[in-house]
């Protein structure tokens, strides 16, 4: 059965009259029957399809299609029909609201008592509607494997698959007049277990655990019942009303709606993966709103089942949202489940949206990715589940946040309080406060296929006698002695793992190509940057002038920037920072003074970060270019500049997404030409050091302490707390964050660190993850030699930082904000 309504007999007439036709009516009342009947005496099936066959009517029922169709030795023309019910137009648009359930009836689901009503008051509220048919003999073609079981008798299987077919049809059907957005799958749960490859995996997985193959199907069966989406369109109206209160009074919805046309014809070949940063719980509202304005079909939503609790659990449910265990441990049955309804959505065409962070930022800026589930799309994709997916990077930028206080108090060692309805009031009532634009933007969609093909993956299919949840790298052990089992070859495992990692960079690269830089973001940068001081409105517009002037130049996409550019839109946006509690005004001088509030730089420091990735290969150059002077020979310096220039891209590689070395060596020469345009013109050895400090430093900005100095000083920390600690003794990683928070806080007080935003776990985290990656955290029991290097190598690490501290500090000085006022 194909997507057609009917609409026009020239393209619904099948290649060869049918000698008989087979109406699969859909009927949940007498009312509908009626309907039904009279539309098909009136000649409906003749008039739509072009023949004069006789039509046997049969209820769309897997009982009365085994009873009555599968056997049958003709090859009827199969058309499914049913009554589709709309509700009253309102404003150009028909939706369900909560003043129709005043009635106490569905809209799109009348009682027998409303259907009578509507025929003779409201015609235009219903529709008899055909899905695309399909000749019997078809339907067998289409399900060779369930047709197949007809000749032991079994009708069953072969028979459903008819139902699906038809409920398919007839859902595509009323999506031409519904809209796409109305777009929910139908029979989930059926249409996986009777698929036979699942069925064939669910009796290995019982010969894996040693369970009944009966088990092992009802273990399934149950995690289906907990995993799979039941959407209802009455749901999905009314949540949307009830929800987007939440988001609507609080901020303007600023989106670039042009590619969105483009992204619907993508999503009529393949299905699309909305993969947002995640700054808000509201951020599925605001996405959900924006494509349901747009006539996209709503997005599977996958999430953690931590927020699955009554009553936003079940109604998110029917909405789209799909709840996954945070931890499988070692449920296989699970595993296979989640897999086989991810590859279901997918070769559906149904799209699916995540959170690919893995929760939201807790510092402004895009958080690592997670891989899970991207494994789960690249799977689907070698097994050829599907012929591609189309991945959509969406940014997701607040100009305020009303819930930072919270996200603030878990930076410092508070406890995130858990998801339930005290904690779902609290939320809603913190969004009651207007909050400026929040900006939707939509980056270039990536093929998956081409884009893991790309990056080394061979796209290969792992064999059936293993499921592919399991396919993981081998123990070298294992390797060396020839032991690989029905596993992939382990070189095969590295080059997938390694496509699927580049590509969640290049998912993460596409958000923030697309993030714009909003004014708070700009406001506090400038704030941040002045140790504490207090700034005039005119010094504050003195310290964002030279900045702006570098985000024209490059092109930079950016909010309402242009409030920045004069006193009154500059006041205003000062002015709503400290109503946020942001930022501090005193007005008992001469004129208004702002700072940063105190105890509000995490909050500060969370709108500065969502743009701060412009900024970063500005601020290496600007570090670079201080090493490049300390060296004081000329001939060394732009050698040693280059090479501090990748040091520090490498110490930043968990906090930034930086590219390839050639890519980001051209990045540095743009900075650069931007800083003194004749440089790559003339002989670079010709152009001493300190020349190009002084341009750098008429430039009219720094950035390195304004940018950097958090994530440094986090890292400070980190080393210093790992060069005290005995080589031989185990680190406990989360009482090593609780030890770096509480040492952070002392070296504040002592003003060893320069902002209270360096106190952060998020940010000792990050910076615990970089010493592992140099081989710092490892514990070394009983060699002596290899505790001793292990020491002097935490201490020189330690040492490296400090040094880069103190060529902040540099840069800092230099910045022409502070040295106006020394």
């Amino acid at each position: 059965m194909i997507d057609h309504r009917g609409d026009s007999p020239a393209t619904a007439r099948p290649g060869t009259a049918p000698k008989s036709v087979v109406a699969l009516i859909d009927a949940a009342s007498g009312v509908e029957r009626e309907l039904v009947g009279t539309w098909l005496a009136d000649g409906g099936i003749g008039a739509q399809f072009g023949t004069d066959a006789p039509v046997t009517q049969l209820d769309l029922d897997a009982g009365a299609v085994a009873a009555q169709l599968v056997s049958r030795r003709d090859d009827p023309l199969v058309v499914p029909i049913r009554v589709l019910w709309l509700p009253p137009e309102r404003d150009g648009v028909r939706r369900v609201t909560f003043g129709d359930l005043a009635i106490l009836t569905n809209p799109r689901q009348p009682n027998r008592l409303a259907q009578r009503r509507l025929l003779g008051k409201s015609p235009d509220r219903y529709v008899v509607l055909t899905g695309a048919p399909a000749r019997l003999s078809e339907l067998r073609a289409n399900n060779p494997e369930a047709a197949a079981l007809l000749d032991k008798g079994t009708a069953e299987p072969f028979a459903r698959a008819i139902v699906r077919a038809a409920v398919v049809a007839l859902e595509r059907a009323e999506r031409t007049i519904i809209g796409d957005r109305y777009k929910v799958p139908r029979l989930v749960t059926e249409e996986i277990l009777d698929s036979p490859d699942f069925l064939r995996r669910l009796e290995l997985i019982a010969d894996q655990i040693g369970a009944s193959p009966h088990e092992v199907y009802r273990r399934a069966e149950k995690s289906l019942g907990e995993l799979v989406a039941a959407q209802s369109r009455l749901v999905s109206d009314l949540f949307t009303q009830a929800m987007r209160p939440v988001h609507a009074s609080t901020w303007k919805v600023d989106c670039d709606e042009s590619g969105l046309a483009g992204l619907r014809d993508l999503n009529r070949r393949f299905p699309l993966v909305f993969l947002p940063s995640h700054r808000s719980y509201v951020d599925a509202f605001v996405l959900g709103d924006v494509l349901a304005r747009n006539d996209f079909p709503p997005n599977h939503v996958i999430g953690g089942a931590n927020l699955s609790f009554w009553p936003i659990g079940p109604i998110a449910r029917r909405t789209g949202a799909v709840f996954i265990r945070r931890s499988f441990g070692d449920d296989e049955v699970y595993k296979a489940v989640v897999e086989e309804y991810f590859a279901y959505l997918l070769a559906k065409r149904f799209n699916l949206e995540w959170y690919f962070e893995g929760g939201r930022t807790r510092t402004g800026k895009l958080r690592p990715p997670r891989y899970g589930l991207l494994n789960y799309l690249a799977a689907a994709v070698r097994t050829n589940r599907v012929d591609d997916v189309m991945l959509v990077p969406v940014s997701i930028t607040y100009e305020r946040l009303n819930e930072l206080g919270a996200i603030a108090t878990e930076q410092v060692g508070g406890t995130k309080k858990p998801e339930g309805l005290a904690w779902l009031a609290r939320y809603i009532r913190s969004q009651q406060h207007s909050a400026g634009h929040v900006y939707v933007r939509f980056g270039e969609p990536l093929s998956a296929r081409d884009r893991l093909a790309a990056h080394g993956d061979p796209l290969t299919t792992p064999p059936l006698t293993i499921p592919l949840h399991r396919i993981e790298p081998i123990p070298p052990s294992r390797i060396q002695a020839g032991i690989v089992g029905d596993h992939e070859p382990p070189e095969v495992t590295e080059l997938e793992r390694k496509a699927v990692q580049r590509l969640a960079f290049e998912v993460a690269v596409g958000i923030n190509a697309v993030t714009p830089i909003t004014v708070n973001a700009l406001v506090t940068l400038a704030l941040l940057g002045v140790d504490g001081r207090a700034l005039t409105l005119g010094e504050v517009r003195t310290v964002l002038a030279p900045v702006l002037g570098y985000i024209d130049k490059r092109d930079l996409p950016g909010g309402e920037v242009d409030a920045l550019r004069d006193e009154q839109g500059l006041a205003v946006v000062l002015e709503q920072l400290s109503l946020a509690k942001v930022v501090t005004v005193y007005r008992g001088g001469l004129e208004p003074v702002y700072s940063i509030e105190s105890g509000a730089h995490l909050e500060a420091a969370f709108y500065r970060n969502s743009a701060v990735h412009w900024f970063v290969n500005r601020a290496i150059l600007e570090l670079s270019i201080l090493a490049g002077v300390d060296i004081g020979e000329d001939d060394d310096a732009l050698k040693t500049g280059w090479g501090e220039a990748f040091r520090l891209r490498d110490l930043l590689k968990f906090e930034f997404f930086f590219p390839e070395r050639s890519e980001f060596a051209d990045q540095m020469v743009a900075e650069m030409l931007l800083v003194d345009p004749d440089w790559y013109n003339h002989t670079r050895r010709d152009t001493r050091s300190s020349d190009i400090l002084g341009k750098l430093t008429a430039s009219g900005f720094m950035m390195a302490h304004r940018v950097l100095r958090s994530f440094f000083d986090a890292q400070l920390v980190v080393a210093e707390r790992l060069a005290d600690r005995d080589p031989g003794d185990e680190i406990d990683r989360k009482e090593f964050i609780a030890e770096c928070v509480a040492v952070g806080k002392q070296m504040m007080l002592q003003q060893r660190l320069h902002s209270p935003e360096s106190v952060s776990t998020e940010l000792f985290t990050s910076a615990l993850k970089l010493a592992d990656n140099y081989d710092l955290v490892e514990t070394v029991p009983d060699d002596s030699e290899r505790r001793t290097e292990l020491t002097q190598r935490r201490t020189e690490f330690a040492d490296r930082l400090r040094t880069i501290g103190v060529r902040i500090a540099q840069a800092a000085a230099l910045d022409p904000s502070n040295m106006e006022l020394r």
